[in-house]
C-alpha cells in the first residue's frame, strides 16, 4: 500500500483506539459487526463509533449525507450492518441502498463508499477492486440540460476539454454519462438539477493506479471544471 494509504489506515486505527466502547448517556453509536477479512470471514468486533468518527472515516460530513439521503452515518451504518452488508460486494450494497431506501444513483454510491470506508473495506480514494478513483464536483448557474449537453455533445465538450477525445459508453439524458478515457481509465459524470437555472455535476474518474494518480486527476479536473465554467459563461 502507498504511504498515503498507510497514513489513512493509521489514522483510522487511531480513531478506533480513541473511541470508547461504552455509550455515554443520550448518545447513539454504531456497533461494529465482526471485521471481514475476506468475503464471509471474520475477526474480533471493533469498538463502537460515534457520529463524528463515522463521518471522518466516511469522508463526508454527517449533515450533508443526512440532508441528501434522509439518514446520517450512524443510521446508515446500523441498517447496513443489520443487513449483513459488510459481507457484500460494492454493487450489492449500492443496489440495496438504491432499491430498498429509494436513494438516487450518485448518493447510493456515496453511502456505499462511506460505509465501506467505515468498515475498513477500502482506503480513501480506493475501490474494492484495489484500484483508485478521484471525484470532483462543481455547481453552475445553468439548467441541467445545458450542463449535460456540455459533456454529451462533442463540439461543446471540445471547448473546455480539448486535450482528449473520450469515447461515450453510456448516457442518460440529464442524469449521467460514462466515458472510456484515452488512457483506458473510466470517467462518469453525474448530474443533479438544483432548480430551473442551476445544476451540479460530479465527475468520477476510476481505474486509477495509486493515490498519487488520484491527486493528479483531482488537480486536472479542478482545472477542466474551471474551463467548463468559462465556456458556459460565454455561450
Amino acid at each position: 500500500m502507498s504511504k498515503t494509504g498507510e497514513s489513512y489506515t493509521a489514522a483510522r486505527a487511531s480513531l478506533l483506539a480513541k473511541t470508547p466502547t461504552g455509550k455515554p448517556a443520550g448518545t447513539t453509536t454504531a456497533e461494529s459487526p465482526p471485521s471481514p477479512t475476506a468475503r464471509g470471514g471474520t475477526t474480533s468486533a471493533r469498538p463502537a463509533l460515534d457520529a463524528a468518527a463515522l463521518a471522518e472515516l466516511a469522508g463526508m460530513r454527517n449533515e450533508t449525507v443526512a440532508a441528501k439521503t434522509g439518514c446520517g452515518w450512524e443510521k446508515w451504518t446500523y441498517v447496513l450492518d443489520k443487513s449483513g452488508a459488510h459481507r457484500w460486494t460494492h454493487a450489492e450494497i449500492a443496489r440495496h441502498v438504491s432499491t430498498t431506501y429509494k436513494v438516487s444513483g450518485w448518493w447510493a454510491q456515496t453511502v456505499t463508499v462511506g460505509y465501506e470506508r467505515i468498515r475498513g473495506l477500502r482506503d480513501k480514494g480506493q475501490r474494492r477492486s484495489g484500484s483508485y478513483e478521484a471525484s470532483k464536483s462543481r455547481t453552475y448557474a445553468v439548467p441541467v440540460e445545458t450542463l449535460f449537453a456540455a459533456f454529451s455533445d462533442a463540439r461543446r465538450r471540445a471547448k473546455w476539454l480539448p486535450d482528449v477525445k473520450p469515447a461515450v459508453r453510456k448516457a442518460t439524458d440529464g442524469r449521467s454519462i460514462r466515458f472510456t478515457w484515452d488512457d483506458g481509465t473510466s470517467v462518469t459524470g453525474w448530474f443533479d438539477a438544483k432548480g430551473a437555472s442551476k445544476s451540479t455535476v460530479t465527475v468520477q474518474h476510476t481505474r486509477l493506479t495509486s493515490r498519487d494518480d488520484v491527486d493528479r486527476r483531482k488537480a486536472y479536473w479542478g482545472g477542466r471544471l474551471d474551463a467548463l465554467g468559462n465556456a458556459l459563461a460565454k455561450r
